[in-house]
């Protein structure tokens, strides 16, 4: 029986995780939870999954005198040595330490924090090296591509082709996108996420965001790796090999499939996920990725060309401008002003330990403030 801890266990990939543990409890248990502020669905999930160990990391907020607290707590969790797989579903940069941990210490991540890859992709791959754990994504795009190489008999890449839905606003007029409210931007067409991820689906950071973690993931370069609208998300990405052959990886939208692959990979479970039909699922289109909808995207991108600690404040500034944002600070088209202003003003020093990660974040974030009160 696998050893599990879930970071993060309150978000909308804690309760995907929670679903697919209970449904294998005779596989996994769970030794340890951990979430940020939710303290009444923190409480259900330990009704449910019994763990040993429950941290909340706001201090501040009331719990029961049996949990453990802050955020030191949760990175122990991170590095227990009772745990064989850790999935990480922290939100943020903040999620970067634990992956550190978990895989300096030899453990199976299940990474579901794009975070962690995007701000500290070679911090990441040297705490793997070093420790030898194991990273295993969880997001539906990579875990897509990582099923599809399964199947590849070791046969030359030649391009990813991650899928994108477009968001909440992919059918909006340009010109109406400075009118669009949070209420808007969370009305996700076909994936049920928690708020910052959505918006990131809005202004396609989080697309960004996952061409910087398929580099790290899979050893490609950025010119290998292309991306598509695919409205209907059916079609979760591909992989085109050298003699021409596509192999993509299908199924409705549900993160449960991709957790649960990410605890059993190579293997496979026997599960109760919806059964695909591809009649239910038709038509399949696929667009072109507008660049002058979504400038996040390419402002994500090009800071993962530029490599170094470019793409941890490309990070940090998106997470403060969607934060202004869902508190009405900051108008819909802002986020991608708040990025382009936080990269022009940040120098890009090379990402060899933490503490430049940490200061490229701190100065992103401090340059998008400004520009964000500027405009308030």
């Amino acid at each position: 029986m696998k050893r599990v801890a879930v970071l993060g266990a309150t978000g909308s990939i804690g309760a995907s995780a929670a679903s697919v543990l209970e449904r294998h409890a005779d596989r996994f248990r769970v030794v340890a939870l951990t979430g940020h502020r939710n303290a009444d669905r923190l409480t259900e999930l330990e009704a449910r999954l019994r763990p040993r160990e429950v941290v909340l990391v706001d201090a501040a907020v009331d719990a029961p005198s049996h949990w453990h607290r802050g955020r030191e707590a949760m990175l122990a969790v991170a590095s227990r040595e009772d745990v064989d797989i850790v999935i990480n579903a922290v939100v943020g940069a903040a999620g970067l330490e634990a992956t550190l941990l978990a895989l300096a210490s030899g453990k199976r991540l299940a990474l579901a924090n794009k975070e962690s890859l995007v701000a500290g992709g070679p911090l990441v791959l040297e705490a793997q090296a070093r420790g030898g754990g194991e990273l295993v994504p969880v997001d539906s795009e990579h875990s897509a591509i990582l099923q599809c190489l399964q199947g590849a008999g070791g046969a030359a890449v030649r391009r990813l082709i991650l899928t994108a839905s477009g968001g909440a606003f992919r059918d909006w007029a340009l010109e109406d996108l400075a009118k669009a409210e949070p209420e808007h931007a969370l009305r996700h067409p076909t994936w049920s996420m928690g708020a910052k991820i959505t918006v990131d689906s809005a202004t396609m950071a989080n697309k960004a965001m996952e061409v910087i973690e398929a580099h790290f993931l899979f050893g490609v370069a950025y010119d290998q790796v292309d991306v598509a609208l695919h409205p209907q998300s059916i079609i979760h990405s591909m992989v085109e090999f050298a003699d021409g052959s596509v192999l993509a990886q299908v199924g409705f939208p549900t993160m449960e499939l991709p957790v649960l692959y990410a605890l059993t990979h190579p293997d496979r479970l026997e599960d109760g996920v919806r059964r695909f039909d591809p009649v239910a699922a038709s038509p399949l289109t696929f667009e072109a990725l507008d660049l002058e909808r979504y400038p996040a995207f390419a402002l994500g991108v090009q800071a993962g060309r530029a490599g170094g600690t470019a793409p941890a404040a490309f990070n940090a500034a998106n997470e403060e401008a969607v934060t202004a944002f869902l508190e009405r600070r900051l108008s819909f088209p802002g986020i991608a002003d708040a990025i382009r202003y936080a990269l022009d003003t940040v120098e890009v020093r090379p990402a060899d330990s933490l503490a430049a990660v940490k200061r490229a974040d701190a100065e992103a974030r401090a340059a998008a403030r400004t520009m964000i009160e500027e405009r308030s």
